[in-house]
Order: structure tokens, then sequence, then C-alpha cells
């Protein structure tokens, strides 16, 4: 196992609004990736009073084996989690939220009607507040895809996670060319919502793979582009093949901005929705 570097470790400091941001979840019944997936950055943004909600449970479909996320019997769907959801964003008072979900293979439409009523439901409570969701490829169903787009999020993301090369050892149940044709389709279907996805380096891939992936990306107009190092949840996950320096991620950021993206953050700790209104506000 690779020892952790230095630009890696960080020390956590309390914060009056973990406590709050933690109370109002569990009062409202509602999920976050930022938990179900360990994310390093949770405590930066429960204290800043925000955080990604996963919605349709906390049971995904898939076992991809980068991910945290628990792969189990899907949960019923509840009807009323989007009303919550906006209360929320309310009570937090976010003029910028991300929705995220479990990969819901089980359902026809892949959950994406309930992505819509989440959207809808917060722009109903909130007129004010951009939504971004972050969806899963919904086995490719352009209707259902149809039906988020439907709902008018402001960004619409699907992570490609990783290079072509890795996907059977990473992600053996996506596939990369749908994953691409999910970014396309967004802007076929809304050239007004702005598309977005997400990397992370450290799995194996190599620089020309990167490139290639980030060519790929610029091919079907995706315009937001997060780029970030892979932390294994656990010794049973995929294991970290290499802890990528602050200097490289500056480097493929900046390519990155050579290639046409409208948006680039890269480094170590950049998650997909880890300050995510800075792309859009960088457009402001």
């Amino acid at each position: 196992m690779l020892e952790k570097p230095e630009w890696l470790k960080r020390t956590y400091r309390e914060d009056p609004n973990l406590k709050y941001v933690r109370e109002m979840l569990s009062n409202l019944h509602l999920n976050t990736i930022c938990d179900e997936a360990m994310c390093p950055n949770f405590v930066d943004c429960f204290s800043k009073k925000t955080a990604t909600f996963m919605i349709l449970g906390v049971n995904c479909t898939r076992n991809c084996r980068f991910c945290n996320v628990t792969n189990s019997e899907p949960q019923k769907i509840d009807a009323d989690e989007p009303n919550r959801i906006a209360e929320a964003v309310s009570k937090l008072g976010l003029k910028y939220v991300v929705i995220t979900s479990v990969t819901r293979d089980d359902l026809p439409d892949g959950g994406a009607a309930h992505f819509a009523a989440t959207i809808r439901a917060i722009h109903a409570l909130t007129p004010n507040t951009a939504v971004e969701v972050l969806i899963p490829d919904l086995l490719g169903n352009q209707d259902a895809l149809k039906t988020v787009i439907d709902a008018r999020p402001e960004v619409i993301s699907h992570n490609i996670e990783t290079v072509k090369e890795l996907y059977d050892q990473v992600r053996p149940q996506a596939i990369y060319e749908r994953s691409l044709q999910v970014l396309k389709s967004i802007k076929e279907l809304a050239p007004d919502i702005r598309s977005k996805t997400g990397i992370m380096l450290g799995l194996g891939e190599t620089a020309e793979q990167v490139y290639k992936v980030l060519d790929d990306l610029r091919d079907v107009n995706c315009e937001f582009l997060t780029i970030g190092q892979y932390l294994a949840p656990s010794s049973a996950h995929y294991p970290v093949q290499e802890y990528v320096t602050p200097e490289e991620f500056d480097r493929y950021g900046e390519i990155a901005k050579e290639k046409g993206f409208a948006f680039v953050a890269s480094a170590p700790f950049v998650r997909s929705s880890y300050n995510a209104s800075e792309a859009l506000a960088a457009e402001a």
C-alpha cells in the first residue's frame, strides 16, 4: 500500500455548522454523497452549511470498485423526498445545490422522474437556486435523459470517472462510450444547459490516456471538468496506483483549458460536487 503524501493529509476542526447540518439531515431523513462516499471534503462543506444530496436511497445496483456506496437491494422510492430536499435547500440558504443518486438499473427510467421531481421542487420553493444534477448513465435511455432535461436544471453532470482502458477493472458495469453519449446527448437535446464531468487520477492511467479522455470529452462538447485524486475508501476497494502531485494536477488543468473546457478544477482534493458553484460563477 502506498503511503499517503503530505499534501493529502488534513487536520479537521470543529465547527458549529457541522452539528446544525447533521441534525437537519437527520430530522429530514436525507442522505448525502458526502457521507456515503466518505468524501474528504465533507467537514469543509458542512462547515459552510452546504452538502450534496443523494436521492433514491443509499443502495446502488452497481458495484464499482472505486466507490464506497453500498451495493445491495435497492430501496423503495420515497415520493416525498424531493419536497424535503427543497426544504433543506431553503433552510441552508443555498444559491447552488448539487443532487446526485445511487444508480438504479432496476427502474425503467433509472430514477429520472425522481430527479425531475427534485429539480422542480427546489425551483418552486427557492426560485433563485441553481440546480446541478449528477446523474448515472440511465443505461443510455434517451427518454429518461429528456425527462431530466425537461425539468430544466442549470447543469447536468455525468462522471466519466477514468480512462477507457481501466473501465473493465474499475467500473465493469459501465461502458465508456455510453457515458460519452450521455454527455453528447445533453448538449444535443438542450444546448443551453451546461454539461459537466469528472475524472479521477491515480488509478494507473497514463498521461496519454488522460489526454485522450479530454479530447473525447471536448468532441461531445462537454464544458465543465473536474480532476481529482482517487483515494481508496478501504483495502477492499481498487488500490491507489499513484499519488499525483499538485504540480501535475496544475499541468493537466492547463492542458484541459487549452483544449477548450469553459471551466476546469484540477487538484488533489477536487471532487465533482466540491465547490461546484464556481463553474457558473466564473461565467457571471
